[in-house]
């Protein structure tokens, strides 16, 4: 998956965490635990989405910073 489809996916997770949140702070009774069982699945996604995200990101910086180091062994 690209870095630009993860951050896409990264903001729709953050703003899916961002409403569940604003109709839990409106919500009573059991609309309540209902809320906040989906609001805890939805935290899970968005902090797996921001690790793939961050190891994404890591993984090319290493790629960039030692890809001339093969180059250098072929000779």
């Amino acid at each position: 998956m690209s870095i630009r489809a993860l951050a896409r996916d990264l903001y729709r997770a953050q703003q899916r965490v961002d409403q569940f949140r604003r109709e839990l702070a409106a919500a009573s009774g059991e609309e309540h635990v209902a809320l906040a069982a989906s609001l805890r699945e939805a935290e899970q996604e968005l902090r797996m989405l921001r690790g793939m995200l961050d190891g994404e990101k890591a993984s090319g910086e290493f790629r960039l910073r030692h890809q001339t180091m093969g180059k250098l062994r072929g000779r």
